[in-house]
């Protein structure tokens, strides 16, 4: 058996941090894993609907985009690393508390619809479920972090979809 060395270490690293980065595995590494199920399902390259991408853009442009505007009025890093500075009620969240989360499941919605895949179906699923619990945690460490002001916004804008939920 061979020694571990230093850049063993630094490449298991960097493999971690991009694995555990939501981004990574939503639009890069969740569209490799459909298309090579479809695949091995079809027995060939996937049949694939174009007009799908429309949907995978919109989903992406907004997460990127959204979180682009998040940044510069509310600080703070990605997710909730380092946490935020501000409170940011307008713009994009001024209809959804979620805009950057949701444009993640539009975008695994199109990936679903780009292969007319039911394993894409089930990853979306399991996303819609996995961002729920993940929203109910950083709802409660903001809620810490803005007070009043938070649950004010909390009871005036939805979570996910303007005027249902």
């Amino acid at each position: 058996m061979g020694r571990i060395t230093a850049k063993d270490v630094a490449v298991n690293t960097v493999l971690s941090q991009l694995l555990t980065r939501t981004p990574i595995r939503t639009f890069i590494l969740w569209p490799l894993i459909v298309a090579a199920v479809e695949a091995a399902a079809q027995r060939h390259a996937p049949e694939v609907h174009p007009w799908a991408l429309a949907i995978m853009a919109w989903g992406y442009l907004q997460y990127h985009f959204v979180g682009r505007y998040r940044k510069r009025i509310g600080g703070g890093g990605p997710g909730l690393t380092p946490p935020p500075v501000g409170l940011v009620t307008d713009g994009p969240y001024r209809w959804c508390r979620n805009p950057m989360y949701l444009g993640h499941l539009i975008f695994l919605s199109g990936l679903s619809f780009f292969f007319a895949s039911w394993f894409g179906a089930a990853v979306v699923l399991f996303h819609v479920v996995w961002f729920e619990r993940r929203v109910r945690r950083d709802e409660e460490h903001i809620g810490e972090l803005f007070g009043d002001a938070y649950r004010e916004y909390c009871a005036r804008v939805k979570r996910w979809l303007p005027g249902v939920y």
